[in-house]
């Protein structure tokens, strides 16, 4: 097979302990304006109010947009871009989870090119470069930090909507494990348990055949090898440190593989994409108000036992990089990996089924309408699924039947 990759990444990553002190470095490389956007929840610790007077010290003058919601509404994003737009901001900050973040890349979206955020829904619908993005993330999952995605929530739509390209890949991510301190331990294990399901789903998607025209048509193009190297390297740290970093949050040594198995994964599914456990939480996700994170966990293994048929040696692979043992047949250890995956999201407090998220029975025939249609998500699986496939899965997931979304 003649050896294909693609990757769209950041042009600087920051990893580390105290890496947040290079902030006003990294900014000042961009100009003397700076806008943050934050949550108001952030905007109120010693931490946040260090890095701002940091940028400060650096005569970079910053303005704080301290109102970012969760799931960032689409008004919020205009609202916010017409009340900074008078400040003329050379680059835009985003400071603390993955919403903070994608409020950055919307911003900076509308601020350079106008216009309503709808218009650049879908993929490589932004016409050129944007404000500089600046990354630093609070939470260790959504992997926003380096991928080309910003999801917003529209109150014309039912489900999430978002804009993928290239040029909403921030410039530069800071990952500072130490932020992540404070981050209780449900969130914790839903943002970690988001970056594993990212990590295997890219890993397991499907391989497209090479072209010059692929990654040119398509933002998410499936695995290759570069996207491979970085999901096994998420899927080990994950592996063998989302347990301890929800247990015990003083972990410095669990907290910065968590932050790094984040990145990582995120490296790997800004090229590779993900796949039906993304599509199916969409839809359902909207019906129960559940968190990103807990809903494609919730799918992710009956989403690796319906793909088990055409991926148990990549699945064996997932398995190897878990931590368990490279012995028996192929379909064996695949099987073991299905479980192990199982077992730690059970450890930290993933919702097992679909039923346990709150979905409805009459609500399984609507979910898997929409989620079979969400195509840039399901063309990315390896296992081919239809609307049969999509039902067959679903009521697996909502029945807790491993077995049955094998079938």
């Amino acid at each position: 097979m003649t050896l294909f990759a693609a990757l769209r990444l950041p042009r600087e990553i920051l990893f580390g302990k105290g890496q947040r002190h290079a902030l006003p470095a990294v900014a000042g490389r961009f100009g003397r304006r700076a806008l943050v956007c934050t949550d108001a929840r952030l905007a109120q610790t010693p931490e946040f109010a260090a890095l701002i007077e940091g940028l400060k010290a650096a005569s970079i003058e910053v303005l704080v947009h301290d109102r970012v919601q969760p799931d960032v509404p689409r008004d919020s994003v205009a609202q916010c871009a017409d009340e900074v737009r008078s400040f003329k901001p050379d680059m835009v900050i985003g400071m603390g989870g993955g919403s903070c973040l994608d409020m950055a890349k919307c911003v900076s979206l509308l601020l350079t090119h106008g216009g309503a955020l709808s218009d650049y829904y879908g993929e490589f619908k932004v016409p050129g470069p944007v404000l500089p993005i600046i990354a630093v993330p609070t939470t260790a999952g959504t992997g926003s930090e380096v991928t080309p995605v910003a999801v917003v929530s529209d109150p014309e739509r039912t489900l999430k909507i978002g804009a993928s390209s290239p040029y909403l890949i921030p410039a530069v991510a800071i990952c500072d494990p130490e932020l992540t301190r404070t981050c209780p331990p449900g969130l914790t294990a839903i943002a970690g348990a988001d970056a594993m399901t990212h990590a295997i789903e890219a890993f397991t998607a499907a391989r497209k055949t090479p072209s010059h025209e692929l990654a040119q048509e398509n933002v998410f193009i499936g695995k290759s090898a570069l996207s491979d190297h970085f999901a096994l390297y998420a899927i080990r740290l994950l592996g063998r440190s989302l347990e301890k970093a929800v247990s015990n949050g003083t972990d410095e040594d669990a907290r910065a593989d968590v932050m790094m198995g984040a990145l990582a994964a995120g490296c790997a599914f800004g090229t590779a994409g993900t796949a039906a456990a993304h599509a199916v939480q969409y839809p359902a996700g909207a019906l129960t108000d559940t968190a990103h994170g807990m809903g494609v966990a919730a799918m992710l293994p009956y989403v690796m036992s319906y793909n088990r048929q055409t991926s148990a040696s990549a699945l064996a692979e997932v398995g190897e990089a878990l931590g368990l043992p490279v012995t028996g047949s192929i379909e064996d250890r695949a099987g073991a990996a299905i479980a192990e995956v199982s077992r730690l999201f059970a450890a930290i407090g993933i919702t097992p089924t679909l039923a346990g998220l709150g979905l409805a029975a009459d609500q399984i025939e609507w979910t898997c309408e929409q989620a079979v249609g969400i195509q840039r998500l399901i063309k990315n699986n390896p296992r081919p699924i239809d609307l049969a496939g999509m039902r067959q899965l679903v009521q697996a997931a909502y029945d807790g039947d491993l077995a049955a979304a094998a079938r």
